[in-house]
């Protein structure tokens, strides 16, 4: 249940988002570009990305939320939880490998992420682009985690996690909400 009194009791992001648009209705469409906009990350990479975020601040609601949004985009289910698991031996494509230990790096001990952690993205045969936009999803997941545990939001069922992913993966994160106003 929320921490205000004014949100349903299945309150998430969205109600705030719908709430105050100037502000949101640009974090929205910054949302959209950066999962669904063009990338050398799928989509469903960059929802693992923050499913992974989500997962290792343990923050439930969102790592519910973006595990079956990444699995709506075709990401294996269960991987996530194998890559929170262990991430030294779950199924991970090699090329994606330096990219999960970088986005664990930048959330679990920022302050230690050097050149060597960057090179072995580059390594492995990503660019600075995939790079930029994997530093920007875990950014984006991060501010959402915080917006998600301030508000108090409860977790969802994994059932009504499938259905608002689904919906996502149809209608981008701008047309989510059905009384958004583009900026």
């Amino acid at each position: 249940m929320p921490f205000f009194k004014s949100l349903p009791d299945d309150a998430g992001p969205g109600n705030v988002f719908s709430t105050y648009p100037e502000i949101f209705g640009h974090w929205a469409e910054m949302g959209e570009a950066l999962i669904n906009g063009p990338s050398t990350l799928t989509p469903g990479e960059r929802e693992m990305i923050q499913a992974y975020v989500a997962g290792l601040m343990e923050v439930r609601y969102a790592h519910v939320a973006h595990v079956a949004a990444a699995e709506a985009q075709g990401i294996e289910p269960g991987l996530v939880g194998k890559l929170l698991e262990d991430p030294d031996t779950a199924p991970l494509d090699g090329k994606l490998r330096p990219l999960f230990a970088f986005v664990r790096k930048h959330v679990l001990t920022p302050n230690d992420l050097t050149q060597d952690d960057a090179d072995a993205v580059f390594a492995a045969g990503w660019d600075e682009k995939a790079l930029h936009d994997t530093i920007v999803v875990t950014a984006r997941m991060t501010f959402m985690a915080r917006i998600v545990t301030g508000y108090g939001f409860t977790p969802m069922s994994p059932e009504k996690a499938r259905e608002n992913a689904e919906k996502r993966a149809r209608l981008g994160y701008v047309n989510l909400y059905p009384t958004f106003v583009k900026c």
